[in-house]
């Protein structure tokens, strides 16, 4: 019966962002290969839950050793890694004679247990080897078995699992627990006596990720014994067979001078790549407050340099740069010598970053060098300089040693990719990603958007810098403040204009109606910008913000948000009058009379949102992710399930 209700389970797993290890025992029943396919598609995990479920093979070692063979056999068939006791029986020494890298027949404390020995821990801890067996990581239940909470104490809601999982949260351990499909009745089902609802576990699931979010690693047992394996005992002692069966997972590593957390587009990568199974490093940026080293997602992310943005200066910039450089080099050659890294995605800016990964390329490791901007260009807007400069020219060069250093370079837009490949002549190594939204952040489900006390407001989230345009939208609003008395606008970022803008507003009187507030983690600022009536993208149409493509734009639409947009070069690209409103790009009194006008016409509000709806079902990350994993795939040389 149990069996019929994996995929059923699997699925539900997969909607709240959950994969686990389904445990069969081998000759009790027969097992579907198209359950198994299923599993390794989705990157779940299989383990082996004995021959029979009973506990004959506890009866003495050698009735043990006979076992051992079998299940050895059935373990390198399913290509599974761990091996759970039936009935939770346990022997560490005996279950040494198995070719595992982890077992998980034991728990913390659980009194309703045949052995009542908990290992009283909630951490992973390792059961050494000797001079004919192999250690293993051994993996103790930490949260009540299902069978114990509803079917013996008659529980009637997950709270027990909900208190204990706080609990652990705060000692920051493993949380592990033990279902049964047999004792789930799924939604179209009537629970007997031996079973409760699913809904239990639905919401359990939920409660994670929705108190948890970004705090947490959601680790197959597996990863979790490879982890602790490899980084928490200094020992190596995984055998051939377990690295043959843990290497259809990738090792990437990605390192961008930048905040990992509040990097949209190196999340979006990092975070599918850790869903499809594989392992994912980042090396990036520390701001204060933050630790050198978490896991977010499931993602490692490694903080070598902190930064405060207040470069004035280009001499100041590049030394930061620079240092960023050494620091990066040095974590690359150091990590991939311990774990042999199968492709290092390189994020500008700068592009001489690519060279962090000088040593792995030299050992065959596949480089990626993702162009977010465009760096000649960005650098003449930020430090006026022409593009006849010595300045743009040196960029220039600095960009085609990259590019040729790299594997595959991804350009952040389509113009911008006419551009860099005409100039450096890579076309057949180059492709296209545009800053998708991903789905499991920017959405239109869920939260429902407030009133904000009747306020009408107008909101533009990003970096506060000169080519966004934003000191545009202040003296657009403080045109039409007077008109729409029950209008604000509020600007979330930071950035080297933000003291200018302060300012600006001051000078216009305006503190009231223009609020200017701090930058937002990014997963806070999707119920934020649901609550405006428009967003506002007011860049300039300079060299560089004339083909720089806006992210925010995909986000209002996925958030069902009408957007006002200056009709740059890059957003008349992808967008028409259907989908955005355009201003004049520069032009005040233009984006002053839109604001006006989206103000106060319900019905254009309504259309926009319509159309961008349809628009973004085909134009989020969940439906183009597809391309960078096939890039991977291609790169590696690996199965890559997208």
């Amino acid at each position: 019966m149990g069996l019929k209700k994996v995929l059923p389970l699997m699925e539900l797993e997969k909607s709240l962002g959950v994969r686990s290890s389904f445990n069969f025992v081998a000759a009790d029943y027969a097992i579907d290969s198209s359950i198994h396919s299923a599993i390794r598609k989705n990157r779940f995990e299989t383990g082996v839950h004995g021959i029979h479920h009973n506990h004959r093979m506890y009866r003495s070692e050698s009735a043990f050793q006979r076992h051992t063979l079998r299940i050895n056999r059935v373990l390198k068939e399913w290509g599974s890694v761990g091996f759970r006791s039936p009935v939770m029986f346990h022997n560490l020494e005996w279950i040494r004679h198995l070719n595992i890298l982890y077992d998980a027949s034991t728990f913390d404390t659980d009194p309703f247990e045949p052995q009542s020995d908990g290992m009283r821990t909630i951490f992973p801890f390792l059961v050494q080897a000797d001079h004919a067996r192999e250690g293993y990581v051994e993996l103790p239940y930490t949260l009540p078995q299902d069978h114990a909470l509803f079917v013996v104490l008659q529980e009637k809601s997950p709270a027990i699992w909900k208190k204990k999982l706080d609990w652990i949260a705060e000692q920051g351990g493993m949380a592990l627990m033990n279902v049964h499909p047999d004792y789930i009745a799924l939604d179209d089902e009537q629970p007997v006596t031996d079973q409760y609802p699913v809904g239990y576990y639905r919401e359990f699931l939920s409660y994670i990720r929705e108190t948890y979010s970004d705090q947490y690693w959601n680790a197959l047992p597996g990863e979790m014994a490879d982890f602790w394996m490899k980084n928490c005992t200094g020992t190596e002692v995984l055998s051939q067979h377990h690295r043959d069966t843990l290497d259809g997972r990738k090792h990437v590593c990605m390192p961008t001078y930048s905040f990992y957390e509040s990097d949209n587009r190196v999340r979006r990568y990092a975070e599918s790549l850790v869903r499809e199974g594989h392992s994912v490093d980042i090396v990036c940026l520390r701001a204060e407050g933050q630790p050198a080293k978490e896991i977010l997602k499931g993602v490692h992310v490694f903080r070598i340099q902190r930064r405060t943005k207040n470069e004035a200066h280009q001499l100041t910039y590049l030394f930061k740069l620079a240092l960023f450089l050494v620091s990066s080099s040095t974590f690359l050659a150091f990590h991939h010598l311990r774990r042999r890294y199968d492709l290092i995605h390189v994020h500008n800016i700068p592009d001489f970053e690519v060279f962090a990964a000088f040593i792995p390329k030299l050992l065959g490791c596949k480089v990626i060098l993702d162009i977010h901007d465009i760096v000649p260009e960005l650098f003449c807007s930020k430090f006026e300089s022409k593009e006849n400069s010595f300045l743009f020219r040196l960029l220039c060069f600095v960009e085609k040693i990259s590019i040729g250093f790299a594997d595959h370079v991804i350009v952040a837009n389509d113009i911008w990719y006419k551009k860099v490949t005409r100039r450096n002549r890579c076309l057949k190594k180059s492709s296209v990603i545009l800053n998708y939204p991903d789905p499991n952040i920017f959405s239109n489900h869920g939260e429902n958007k407030g009133d904000n006390n009747g306020k009408q407001v107008f909101i533009f989230p990003g970096s506060l810098n000169h080519h966004q345009g934003v000191d545009l939208a202040v003296e657009a609003f403080a045109r039409i403040a007077n008109r729409l008395p029950n209008a604000e606008f509020h600007i979330y970022g930071s950035g080297p204009d933000k003291a200018l803008l302060m300012e600006l507003i001051a000078q216009k009187d305006l503190g009231e109606k223009i609020q200017m507030k701090p930058t937002v983690p990014l997963d806070q600022i999707p119920g934020i910008m649901k609550k405006a009536t428009c967003g506002v993208v007011p860049k300039r149409a300079d060299n560089f913000g004339n083909q720089a493509f806006s992210t925010k734009i995909f986000e209002f639409m996925a958030l069902g948000i009408p957007v006002i947009v200056s009709d740059t070069e890059i957003d008349r690209y992808y967008f028409d009058d259907s989908l955005v409103l355009f201003f004049k790009s520069g032009n005040v009194v233009d984006l002053a009379e839109k604001m006006i006008l989206i103000s106060e016409n319900e019905a254009l509000r309504a259309q926009l949102q319509a159309n961008s709806r349809e628009f973004i079902k085909d134009h989020s990350w969940d439906k183009k992710q597809s391309k960078y994993l096939e890039l991977v795939n291609k790169l590696t040389n690996k199965e890559l399930h997208g």
